[in-house]
C-alpha cells in the first residue's frame, strides 16, 4: 500500500529555517534491454528523508553558490552524482527538466519538529559510463527501475516515495526511450511544482494551472493539476 508521506520534515538541530536552500537532483537514464530506466537510490533511514527512493542528488554548497542559481545547481548536481553514484558526469550534458518548492511551513503535513526547506532544480542526462558506487553511508541501495515498475512498488509498499520523485517518473513513464526524454527536455521550458496542500483527507497536493492553486477550494472548478494521496494508490490529474 503506498506510503502517504508529504515531503518530509528535516530534522535540524538549532533552529526552524523558513529559507529556501537551493538543491539539486539528477535523473540518470539508461536503456536495457530497450527499456529506459532511471538510477534510484535509497537514502539511509538515520538522515533526511531517511528510507526513501529518490535521485541522486543534494544541496548546493556554499562555495558553489553564485548569482545565477540555475547554474551553481548544475555544478551541485555534478557533484552529488560522484558523491552518491560514483559517476563522473558533465555539468554541461545536464537538461533542466522541473523545478519543485515545497508547501510553506505552516502548510507541510506530517510535520515532525525543525525543518528546511529546498528550491531543488531537476536535470536530466544520459548516464555515463562505469558502474555505479555508493558509499553504503548516506545511500544504503542503488537500483536501475524502469518508471512505471517504481511507481508499481511504491504503489504495493515494497519502496517509499516523495511527491516530487512519483511525479517524476510518472512523467518519465510517458517516455519510451532516453532519446525522447532528453529530446522532450531539451525542447520544453521546465514545469514549475510549486507545491500548495488542499485541507481535505485524503491528502491533495496542487500545482500552478490547477483551478484550486489559488483559491485552495477543493471543488473549484476549471483545469487540474494535483496529486491525489489515497492509501491504495495516487492519483496525478493533469489537463
Amino acid at each position: 500500500m503506498a506510503s502517504v508521506a508529504l515531503m518530509p520534515a528535516i530534522e535540524d538541530e538549532t533552529s526552524q529555517n523558513e529559507e529556501l536552500i537551493a538543491a539539486a537532483t539528477v535523473l540518470l537514464l539508461r536503456e536495457e534491454r530497450d527499456e529506459l530506466e532511471v538510477l534510484m537510490l535509497r537514502r539511509n533511514s538515520k538522515i533526511a528523508f531517511g528510507g526513501m527512493w529518490v535521485f541522486p542528488g543534494g544541496r548546493v554548497d556554499d562555495h558553489e553558490l553564485g548569482p545565477d542559481e540555475l547554474e551553481s545547481a548544475r555544478t551541485a548536481a555534478a557533484r552529488e552524482t560522484k558523491e552518491e553514484a560514483g559517476l563522473d558526469l558533465d555539468r554541461n550534458q545536464l537538461l533542466t527538466w522541473s523545478h519543485w518548492q515545497p508547501p510553506a511551513a505552516k502548510d507541510m503535513v506530517n510535520r515532525k519538529g525543525p525543518l528546511r526547506r529546498f528550491s531543488t532544480w531537476f536535470f536530466v542526462a544520459a548516464a555515463p559510463s562505469g558502474e555505479v558506487a555508493i558509499d553504503h553511508g548516506e545511500i544504503h541501495e542503488d537500483a536501475w527501475m524502469r518508471p512505471a515498475v517504481a511507481m508499481e512498488k511504491h504503489q504495493v509498499g515494497e519502496i517509499e516515495l516523495v511527491p516530487p520523485t512519483w511525479i517524476t517518473l510518472y512523467q518519465l513513464a510517458q517516455h519510451s526511450t532516453m532519446t525522447a526524454a532528453l529530446d522532450w527536455a531539451a525542447a520544453t521550458e521546465p514545469a514549475r511544482f510549486w507545491t500548495k496542500p488542499l485541507g481535505k483527507q485524503p491528502p491533495v497536493l496542487v500545482w500552478e494551472g490547477d483551478a484550486a492553486y489559488e483559491s485552495l477550494e477543493s471543488e473549484a472548478v476549471g483545469g487540474r493539476n494535483r496529486l491525489t494521496l489515497h492509501p491504495d494508490g495516487w492519483l496525478y490529474e493533469q489537463h
